[in-house]
């Protein structure tokens, strides 16, 4: 089954016709709103430096995992 996503709100313009594949390789400020600070923070705190590096984080993916569990139950 084929699944599309329109990405361009979620990402900078010169991301928005790449793959996913290309997507997750990008260094994380390809994300909308997150500067090259931003990245830099993300860089020195958690070594993350791609988008598929926030996406694995244990961190962020725990964070996410609590969230979605207590939003479930209301």
């Amino acid at each position: 089954m084929a699944v599309t996503a329109d990405l361009a709100k979620l990402l900078d313009r010169e991301y928005e016709d790449k793959s996913l594949e290309e997507i997750v390789k990008a260094p994380v400020e390809a994300l909308s709103g997150v500067t090259a600070e931003d990245a830099e923070m993300l860089k020195k705190a958690f070594h993350i430096k791609t988008i598929g590096d926030l996406g694995r984080n244990k961190f962020f993916r725990a964070a996410t995992a609590m969230v979605d569990l207590t939003d479930s139950q209301k």
